[in-house]
């Protein structure tokens, strides 16, 4: 799901991280997450590189392995709706907390994002490289 800015504090991909915005609607999203298992509801919001904001909630599944998470569902959003590059990332739980994504999910983020994507995690603001040192992404695969 993308998200139309215009007067919402989010102007532009050049403009300072609206950090409580982003926070906002990772909150709002997350109550659209569907987690009747495990009731731990999570909400991504994402600012795109041209001021786009896009968001994902997490999506269970009665067979645990094909849960979607939030951070899944938000990328998914960036591609659908024109592509472009992660520059922030917020992740909140149900009480509308920041949490930090997963393993899996950092990588996923870099892959969309890339080593200067900022993530507001529990412990302030942090780069992909400083979350994810040592990421696998398309330069490894082309190694022997």
């Amino acid at each position: 799901m993308a998200v139309d800015i215009k007067g919402l504090g989010i102007t532009g991909a050049e403009d300072p991280i609206d950090w409580t915005a982003l926070t906002r609607y990772a909150t709002e999203v997350m109550q659209r997450a569907y987690a009747p298992y495990s009731q731990y509801k999570v909400g991504a919001a994402g600012l795109v590189d041209d001021g786009r904001v896009v968001l994902g909630c997490n999506v269970e599944n009665a067979a645990y392995g094909v849960a979607l998470c939030a951070e899944c569902g938000m990328v998914s959003a960036l591609h659908a709706t024109g592509g472009g590059r992660l520059i922030a990332v917020v992740c909140v739980n149900a009480e509308g907390a920041l949490i930090t994504p997963c393993g899996r999910c950092r990588q996923l983020l870099w892959e969309n994002g890339g080593p200067t994507m900022q993530l507001q995690t529990t412990s302030g603001v942090r780069t992909m490289a400083e979350l994810l040192p040592e990421q696998f992404d398309a330069d490894d695969l082309g190694r022997v």
